[in-house]
Protein backbone atom coordinates (compact mmCIF):
# COMPACT_ATOMS: atom_id res chain seq x y z
CA UNK A 1 0.00 0.00 0.00
CA UNK A 2 1.35 3.41 -1.00
CA UNK A 3 -0.20 6.81 -0.30
CA UNK A 4 0.79 10.46 -0.53
CA UNK A 5 -0.42 13.69 1.02
CA UNK A 6 -3.96 14.43 -0.14
CA UNK A 7 -4.86 10.83 -0.97
CA UNK A 8 -7.96 9.40 0.71
CA UNK A 9 -7.94 6.14 2.63
CA UNK A 10 -11.27 4.32 2.68
CA UNK A 11 -11.84 2.03 5.66
CA UNK A 12 -14.59 -0.55 5.20
CA UNK A 13 -16.74 -1.38 8.24
CA UNK A 14 -16.07 -5.11 8.58
CA UNK A 15 -16.79 -5.49 12.31
CA UNK A 16 -20.26 -5.33 13.84
CA UNK A 17 -20.77 -1.85 15.27
CA UNK A 18 -18.27 -0.14 12.96
CA UNK A 19 -19.06 1.83 9.83
CA UNK A 20 -17.23 2.61 6.62
CA UNK A 21 -15.40 5.93 6.71
CA UNK A 22 -12.66 7.86 4.93
CA UNK A 23 -9.64 9.86 6.00
CA UNK A 24 -7.29 12.19 4.12
CA UNK A 25 -3.55 11.57 4.30
CA UNK A 26 -1.92 14.59 5.94
CA UNK A 27 1.58 13.11 6.08
CA UNK A 28 3.27 9.86 5.13
CA UNK A 29 5.64 8.67 7.82
CA UNK A 30 6.90 5.50 6.18
CA UNK A 31 9.55 5.11 3.51
CA UNK A 32 8.50 5.81 -0.11
CA UNK A 33 4.79 6.24 0.65
CA UNK A 34 4.47 3.22 2.92
CA UNK A 35 2.54 3.30 6.22
CA UNK A 36 2.18 4.66 8.81
CA UNK A 37 0.16 7.71 7.77
CA UNK A 38 -1.01 10.74 9.71
CA UNK A 39 -4.63 11.11 8.58
CA UNK A 40 -7.51 13.50 9.18
CA UNK A 41 -10.82 11.69 9.59
CA UNK A 42 -14.19 12.98 8.35
CA UNK A 43 -15.00 14.28 11.84
CA UNK A 44 -11.78 16.36 11.93
CA UNK A 45 -9.65 14.36 14.36
CA UNK A 46 -6.16 13.25 13.34
CA UNK A 47 -4.53 9.90 14.06
CA UNK A 48 -1.60 7.81 12.89
CA UNK A 49 -2.77 4.66 11.11
CA UNK A 50 -1.38 1.46 9.65
CA UNK A 51 -4.27 0.58 7.29
CA UNK A 52 -5.39 -3.04 7.37
CA UNK A 53 -6.62 -5.32 4.58
CA UNK A 54 -10.08 -3.71 4.66
CA UNK A 55 -8.67 -0.32 3.59
CA UNK A 56 -8.03 1.00 0.08
CA UNK A 57 -6.43 4.15 -1.34
CA UNK A 58 -8.04 6.73 -3.60
CA UNK A 59 -5.13 8.67 -5.07
CA UNK A 60 -5.58 12.40 -5.69
CA UNK A 61 -5.21 12.00 -9.45
CA UNK A 62 -7.87 9.24 -9.37
CA UNK A 63 -10.51 11.49 -7.80
CA UNK A 64 -12.50 11.69 -11.04
CA UNK A 65 -12.78 7.89 -11.24
CA UNK A 66 -14.59 5.56 -8.94
CA UNK A 67 -12.08 3.12 -7.37
CA UNK A 68 -13.24 0.37 -5.09
CA UNK A 69 -12.04 -2.29 -2.70
CA UNK A 70 -9.18 -4.27 -4.15
CA UNK A 71 -7.57 -1.24 -5.80
CA UNK A 72 -4.00 -0.60 -4.64
CA UNK A 73 -3.95 -2.91 -1.66
CA UNK A 74 -0.36 -3.99 -2.41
Amino acid sequence: MRAAEGDRIHFEGKVVGTHAHTAVVVEGRGKDGAPPYLVRHDDGHETVVFPGPDAWIEHREDASTSPGPGDDQG
